[in-house]
Formats: C-alpha cells, sequence, structure tokens
C-alpha cells in the first residue's frame, strides 16, 4: 500500500482544475481503485486499467467525483458522491502513485496508479 502524504491534501475549490490536468497528463495510465468502507470491507473494484478521465462536478453541478475507464472509450466507471477530502500520494520522484478520496460518509476511496 502507498503512503498518502496528508501534506499533500487538496483544496476543494482546486478539485476540478486538478483533476481537468490530471486527466490530460495521465490518461492511458494503468489504474487500480479500491474501497476501504468500515461496514463492508474492502473491495478491489478494478485493476490494471487504462485510466480514461477523472470528472469533479462542483456541489451545485451534482457533487461527485467520476472515474472512467478504457482505453478510446469508456468501458467502466466509479463515481464517489459527495467527496469530502482528496489527498494525493507521490514516489520519491515526485510522480502521484495515489489518490485518496474520502466521501461523506467516510467511505474511503484509493486510486493507485502504475508508474
Amino acid at each position: 500500500m502507498y503512503k498518502i502524504d496528508l501534506s499533500k491534501t487538496l483544496s476543494s475549490e482546486r478539485w476540478g482544475e486538478f483533476f481537468d490536468r490530471f486527466s490530460v497528463s495521465n490518461r492511458g495510465r494503468h489504474i487500480a481503485i479500491e474501497i476501504i468502507d468500515p461496514d463492508l470491507g474492502d473491495q478491489e473494484l478494478i485493476k490494471n486499467a487504462p485510466l480514461l478521465a477523472m470528472i469533479y462536478d462542483r456541489p451545485d453541478k451534482g457533487d461527485n467525483l467520476a472515474i472512467e475507464v478504457g482505453k478510446d472509450q469508456m468501458t467502466y466507471a466509479h463515481t464517489v458522491q459527495s467527496p469530502r477530502d482528496i489527498s494525493t500520494g507521490q514516489n520519491a520522484s515526485g510522480d502521484i502513485v495515489a489518490i485518496w478520496i474520502t466521501d461523506v460518509t467516510d467511505r474511503k476511496t484509493l486510486i493507485k496508479l502504475e508508474v
């Protein structure tokens, strides 16, 4: 598991901009999506799939974060409803290798990125 550096917590005002830029520069990078839920347990939803896009809709537009995978078109999507905190984990080179999202119900979504 990746160590998440909490000093890399993203300001909610910048989530849209961050995910727009991140999607463009990381499209095709392989990811895994894991859910950590205290009630349901841990679940790996998908692994080794190419990132298509991560799209954040502000609270006045739906308040969710969509994670889409697929090579040329979306083949799978996971949506985080009402994200509350978003942090990134980086390797020694400064590459983002993980994104940790906590929603309002305290369910956590971990996106692990291939280096």
